[in-house]
């Protein structure tokens, strides 16, 4: 009997010890970055009551978890340096460093990973290895019913071969420039999603002045509604590619095997668009090109380059799928293993599926077929059938996860606790649909994070959205052009706020432009200019205009204008009709000069002010003007 009392003595006591052990946020990990110079909050769960002791660089600290079993305490303000260790009773946490801390945020083109620009930036993928650089990638969640204290997973990594893959280059490129320039260590976390507008991002209290979203945020808090929307979807979407699979003969028919049929066929060229040629339809559609290669080539592996393609693609060679991609806008990007190829007649065959919009394989995109370094052109002619025309496009989707207050919640509210020392943003694609009330919605959200994080004045670094999309022959208005003086405006009018202009690393026919370098770099420079650096961080920033008869004499922000001298592009300019037209301009010292010999009594100026302007108004630093409109708003 007492060894029975003394047994169930010690379970309990097993129990209580497990109840009572300490937990901490996903954030407060092995391998984390603290801020240095700033006053450090610790916290983390544990039993009503308990007593917790931190021990880090040779000091105690002392807390009590409170009644809800939450606890905290503040550490001293701390210089860069380590890696140390810290013990929280009986958790150690190890490789701690103390540097710079930056969230990362916004929509896919921060969210882009390295993986996605290995075409730029081979060599500095295969050669990174910084212990001094680490991101925390935060998972992509979204919540409508209350803010979040936690995250559901997530760890600090450093810098290697293997995980930059996986890091925003946007992130990375100016986490390095930082690292590079002051010699601290540089965290990253990284909290962005592709497709997300900026309202997802906004709590409930910020949004009060936009009724429609908070209504929005308010219908998606019922889980049932959730479930039953997507359920149905799924539904939808799993119906029509059934029926799309059912009426595609070349589906049925196998049109993927080398040996296919192909000699009534007709003819393409690509890149192109087979609408062009058989109408606009919604289905599916195959393609075949023949290419004859060398002897030994089955005991290679290869690299296939088919651009872009809308919408999704599967692509055989020789009757084996070699991969396949299932919306537009990634690259097809596929690795050919040893034994695909063969010596002589090869056939690549690619079914396109294009549930919405002109199908076609993307103009000036690279298309090739490399073997040890040799490349085969795949552009030119191909041979292409119809698979099957389907009566309705491609169902919709709601996107859920990009509904005002969601990401908030779930992806910013659980970080407010951590110090860092500011803010990377690259968003506004999503909302070029209402760009007018960007720069409200963006100013509010700015200053409702500083006040989360208790800091008025974290920096917040805007990244201007880039030059994307045909270019237009005469001066018209644009939606792009709208949002990106809003965020002009707000770097503008918010303090401690950054612009970085893009306005000359875009691709028109991709809205996700490879050179984020460049965006990661204009971005450091931000960042050490509002350090005190003594530095050129921007390109000429606009500032006044004067009418002298039929020309517009603008000025620049003293600091950035230090022009670059001759004739320049991009300039129009307004009758007192209202109406543009595009003007000849020349930098001439200090200023700029714009005229257009048929307007004789001009009111205002634009500059770079289209989808995918090609201006060339720089300083000497070698950086661009951001767009501009002497328009008063």
């Amino acid at each position: 009997m007492k060894n029975r009392t003394l047994y169930l003595l010690f379970f309990l006591a097993a129990i209580c010890s497990f109840h009572a052990k300490v937990r901490l946020p996903a954030l407060v990990s092995d391998g984390m970055i603290l801020q240095r110079n700033q006053d450090l909050k610790i916290w983390g769960y544990a039993d009503a009551g308990e007593k917790i002791t931190i021990k880090f660089i040779n000091k105690t600290y002392n807390a009590t978890a409170d009644q809800r079993g939450n606890w905290s305490l503040m550490l001293p303000k701390l210089n860069a340096g380590g890696p140390y260790t810290m013990m929280i009773n009986e958790i150690t946490l190890k490789d701690i460093l103390i540097g710079d801390v930056w969230v990362a945020s916004g929509q896919s083109n921060m969210e882009l990973p390295m993986r996605r620009l290995t075409p730029l930036y081979e060599n500095e993928i295969k050669n990174a290895n910084n212990q001094n650089i680490r991101f925390f990638t935060v998972p992509q969640k979204y919540n409508f019913k209350a803010p979040q204290n936690d995250l559901e997973g997530g760890k600090w990594e450093s810098t290697n071969p293997q995980t930059i893959l996986d890091f925003s280059g946007v992130a990375y490129f100016f986490a390095k420039e930082l690292n590079d320039k002051n010699k601290v260590p540089v965290g990253i976390i990284h909290t962005s999603l592709g497709g997300s507008p900026v309202q997802a991002w906004m709590d409930e209290k910020s949004l009060k002045k936009y009724p429609e979203y908070l209504a929005e945020a308010e219908k998606w808090k019922n889980d049932d509604l959730i479930q039953s929307t997507e359920s149905q979807e799924i539904l939808l979407s799993k119906a029509w590619y059934a029926e799309l699979d059912q009426s595609d003969i070349g589906f049925n028919q196998h049109w993927e095997k080398d040996n296919a049929n192909d000699s009534g066929w007709k003819n393409m060229m690509v890149p192109g668009s087979w609408e062009d040629q058989e109408g606009s339809f919604d289905g599916s559609v195959w393609f075949r090109k023949e290419i004859i290669l060398p002897k030994g080539v089955d005991q290679k592996t290869a690299f296939l380059n088919l651009g872009r393609i809308k919408d999704a693609d599967i692509t055989y060679i020789n009757g084996i799928k070699v991969g396949n991609v299932t919306y537009e806008y990634p690259p097809r990007w596929y690795d050919i293993p040893k034994g695909v190829l063969k010596e002589g007649k090869n056939i690549i065959t690619v079914r396109v599926i294009n549930g919405s919009g002109k199908g076609q394989f993307i103009a000036d995109k690279p298309y090739y077929l490399e073997i040890d370094g040799q490349k085969t052109d795949l552009k030119g002619e191909w041979k292409y059938k119809i698979g099957t025309k389907m009566e309705k496009m491609a169902p919709g989707q709601t996107f859920i996860r990009w509904k005002p207050v969601g990401l908030y919640n779930a992806m910013i509210n659980p970080l407010i606790n951590y110090k860092i020392k500011g803010f990377i943003w690259y968003q506004g694609e999503s909302n070029t649909g209402k760009p007018k009330e960007y720069g409200d919605l963006l100013s509010t959200m700015i200053l409702d994070w500083r006040s989360k994080w208790n800091k008025t004045d974290l920096p917040f670094f805007i990244v201007q959205l880039a030059n994307f999309m045909e270019k237009k022959d005469e001066p018209i208005e644009s939606n792009w052009a709208e949002l990106r003086e809003q965020q002009r405006q707000v770097s503008l009018n918010v303090p401690h706020t950054g612009l970085a202009v893009t306005i000359d690393v875009g691709e028109w026919n991709d809205i996700h432009p490879l050179n984020k370098k460049s965006v990661g770099d204009r971005l450091a420079l931000q960042a050490l200019k509002i350090e005190g650096k003594k530095i050129i961080a921007d390109g000429p920033v606009y500032q006044s205009m004067k009418t002298e008869g039929n020309t517009i004499i603008l000025s620049f922000k003293p600091g950035t204008d230090d022009l670059i001298q001759g004739s320049l592009k991009g300039f129009a300019i307004q009758q007192k009709d209202g109406r543009y037209q595009w003007a000849k301009a020349e930098a001439k010292g200090n200023k700029v000069i714009v005229w257009n010999d048929q307007v004789t009594n001009p009111v205002n100026v634009r500059y770079d002010w289209a989808d995918n302007p090609d201006g060339n108004l720089k300083n000497t630093s070698g950086l661009p003007a951001s767009p501009f409109t002497t328009e008063k708003n």
